[in-house]
């Protein structure tokens, strides 16, 4: 014999994850006018230097993103670490400073140049979005942990709507004070978990681009597999 509780207990739905899931995807939206930024997808990424890489489709979900706002007219700030430091793959002068070829300005998209970690301080990307009445970010590129997550951070504090496209960006495998190697998925995933909610809104570039298709009147693109 059960009880009329465990009757009860047993005829409520089970909120699996993927039913969660599904439940946020119904109050998702992506503003018309959402900024899409991006942040330093820079030749000099490519170096070997850097050592193992996550995500090797980031630059592919960062196109895709990229085209889907330049096919339905939405802004696009494009900003690009210009180092002080004269050793720097990122230095002035160096073939590591240009932007990749897929992710370079076009038809008047603003391009800004940062000298330090966050795109907001010592640039015009803040009086830049309010001249534009813009109020929330879409951000893609390099890297996870540096870049993009102190831009993140600092948006959000500056009162900024902001989303991270989980796949559209990505680090490098880094050494732990004890001189440990520690995995770039591992520290992709901390950054990216410390900014969901506190910080930003992390999605990935399909439900980014979904929701841009719902805003947008159909326009979305969606090029190759990976």
């Amino acid at each position: 014999m059960h009880s009329l509780a465990d009757i009860r207990m047993r005829k409520q739905p089970v909120l699996t994850e993927t039913t969660l899931f599904d439940k946020r995807r119904e109050t998702l939206s992506i503003d018309r006018d959402a900024v899409l930024l991006l942040i330093d997808v820079l030749e000099g990424f490519k170096d070997p230097k850097w050592g193992r890489r996550n995500n090797p489709c980031a630059e592919a979900k960062i196109t895709q993103v990229l085209n889907t706002w330049r096919v339905s007219g939405r802004p696009i700030i494009h900003v690009q670490h210009v180092s002080q430091e004269r050793a720097s793959v990122f230095a002035p002068e160096s073939p590591g400073v240009a932007l990749q070829h897929f992710a370079r300005p076009a038809n008047g998209e603003l391009l800004l140049q940062k000298r330090v970690n966050s795109a907001f301080i010592g640039t015009e990307l803040d009086r830049s979005l309010k001249e534009r009445g813009a109020t929330a970010l879409v951000v893609v590129g390099f890297t996870t942990d540096h870049c993009v997550s102190s831009t993140v951070r600092m948006a959000s504090n500056l009162g900024y709507r902001t989303i991270v496209v989980a796949d559209g960006t990505a680090t490098f495998e880094r050494r732990s004070v004890d001189n440990k190697p520690v995995g770039p998925e591992i520290i992709h995933q901390i950054h990216l978990l410390s900014l969901q909610g506190e910080f930003a809104e992390v999605l990935d570039a399909d439900m980014v681009l979904s929701l841009s298709e719902k805003e947008s009147d159909g326009v979305a693109l969606k090029i190759g597999s990976c």
